[in-house]
């Protein structure tokens, strides 16, 4: 039975989300199959001009209990369940009058959209679907004879099918909507659980469940040889999932990697505070900068590191206008993301038919909590996404110098950029800017020198008579472990530090501060980004 089409003869429709019902109801009744309905459905079939059987007329039992009870009765579970051919099963259908049910339409209460209105718990318990489950895992289970849809963008390939074979569906089909369908409720049912363990504050239930809905088939992941795809969670964090790409071809998926990393990093600097842009190359950035304009931001982004910024990914945190479009148009890139764009500078970036154009329509909240989550061997690590921000009251000055208020400035956008740098990180910044990231090293002090001397390359090429570490600041990710790497910062030109402290030699890195009349001050906060 499994490889053989199977003809639709009756149908049970019952539907919360009802676009399209009435046309697929029309294209089922066309073919002559027996409608089936609960409820609001039913009501709408009929309004459709169609002659339908209400579920309590087969079962004998009205709905009840405000609607929990409908559909979880011997007459519906078994024309869902009976296998066909069995004599058995159709001794017992004929002895208490089963007949068979050969296609279920079904999706579920909306209780995902429930809870994300932020609806009180009552009302979240009353929209988890009870009988629409148990018949959707009941005809997936049965799919040598039953067709189960639940999902309404499945319509249309549908009607299609059933026309062209007047009236059957193919084995594959059912095998795939039935795949489908234990998804679906696979899905929901973690929804439910992951809501119920958020209740009760609890942050490690035993069982975690995730999902996620098919965005995009890549061309590849990482490398050539690994395939890959992009899934969507139910997580409506303003950023490359929700955003509309404008134009350009398809993101790759170190595209898509890298475009997250430069919109959470450049949404880190209010909009309406200034403009912020973000210029990041394998997930790092290689230039940020704060600026009156987007324009003036973008420029002194790049002269951290122009060479790096070369077919790079580049993420501002207000509306890319005409002016920064024509400036970034001068070198190759990747990827722009932006909240939005006026449509002077869409028109300038048409010329670049590559670029990959993405307006995302708002900015992540930096602030806000969420799961992050990193596969291992036979497991996965989850822990809460790192939204800690340090402001000036968390900040302890710890040498005898305290920072001015210009280095102060710039220590806390240094410090916010190192928190999307690769661990071991160093920045320098100056004047609203990076002009030195040091990023992914085993060693601190590597990333100290490294950064410097990328810093001077990148000062040379500009024609600067010296380092822009010359009078900079300088953040780093964790503690110094010793008072090497800071003497590197120093010796490039940082004028003061910012970093968490907790090292066992913390007075010897202080005194080494306070002997170069450097300011320091402690955050008390990590941002380790492995």
């Amino acid at each position: 039975m499994t490889g053989q089409n199977v003809k639709i003869e009756r149908a049970l429709i019952s539907v919360s989300d009802k676009s399209g019902i009435a046309e697929l109801a029309k294209a089922l009744d066309a073919l002559g199959v027996e409608l089936i309905s609960t409820g609001g459905t039913a009501a709408m079939i009929r309004d459709a001009g169609l002659s339908v059987t209400d579920v309590s007329e087969v079962t004998g039992f009205p709905e009840m209990m405000d609607g929990r009870l409908k559909t979880l009765h011997p007459k519906v579970h078994g024309g869902l369940l009976a296998v066909r051919g069995s004599a058995d099963h159709r001794l017992a259908q004929e002895e208490h009058g089963i007949a068979n049910i050969d296609l279920l339409v079904v999706n579920l209460y909306p209780f995902e959209e429930t809870v994300a209105s932020g609806a009180d718990f009552e009302t979240c318990v009353e929209n988890i679907d009870i009988g629409g489950p148990a018949m959707i895992r009941a005809a997936a289970k049965n799919h040598a004879g039953v067709t189960v849809v639940v999902d309404p963008a499945d319509y249309d390939s549908l009607i299609d099918e059933l026309e062209k074979t007047k009236g059957e569906i193919s084995a594959v089909t059912r095998r795939r909507l039935a795949a489908k369908a234990y998804a679906r409720t696979g899905e929901y049912d973690g929804a439910i659980s992951t809501w119920f363990a958020a209740q009760l504050d609890e942050n490690t239930p035993d069982t975690r469940v995730f999902s996620g809905q098919l965005a995009q088939t890549l061309r590849y992941g990482e490398n050539p040889h690994q395939w890959a795809a992009f899934y969507t969670s139910e997580d409506k964090r303003p950023g490359v999932a929700t955003a509309r790409q404008v134009q350009g071809k398809e993101l790759s998926y170190n595209n898509l990697n890298d475009t997250d990393a430069a919109y959470e990093l450049v949404a880190e600097f209010d909009p309406d505070e200034g403009a912020a842009v973000a210029i990041i190359k394998h997930a790092n950035p290689c230039g940020v900068a704060v600026a009156p304009t987007v324009t003036e931001a973008y420029e002194h982004a790049l002269r951290c590191d122009q060479t790096s910024a070369f077919g790079g990914i580049i993420a501002l945190n207000q509306t890319l206008d005409k002016t920064a479009a024509e400036a970034i148009s001068q070198i190759f890139t990747e990827v722009i993301i932006a909240p939005d764009a006026s449509d002077e500078a869409l028109e300038v970036l048409a010329a670049k038919k590559n670029l990959r154009v993405l307006i995302a329509g708002g900015l992540p909240d930096p602030g806000a909590g969420g799961l992050a989550l990193k596969m291992l061997s036979g497991g996965f690590l989850a822990q809460a996404r790192d939204n800690g921000r340090v402001g000036t009251l968390d900040l302890k000055t710890v040498t005898k110098r305290a920072p001015t208020a210009r280095e102060l400035s710039d220590l806390k956008f240094a410090f916010a950029v190192c928190k999307h740098v690769k661990s071991n990180a160093i920045v320098y910044a100056r004047d609203g800017a990076t002009v030195g990231v040091g990023a992914g090293q085993m060693s601190r002090i590597d990333s100290a020198r490294i950064a410097a001397w990328k810093a001077a390359d990148a000062s040379k090429e500009a024609g600067l008579p010296e380092p822009l570490t010359k009078g900079s600041v300088v953040a780093s990710d964790a503690f110094f472990p010793f008072a090497d790497g800071l003497l590197a910062a120093i010796e490039a030109g940082a004028t003061a530090v910012i970093q968490p402290g907790g090292s066992i030699r913390d007075d010897e890195v202080i005194a080494a501060a306070d002997e170069a009349g450097v300011a320091m001050v402690f955050t008390g906060m990590r941002h380790f980004r492995h």
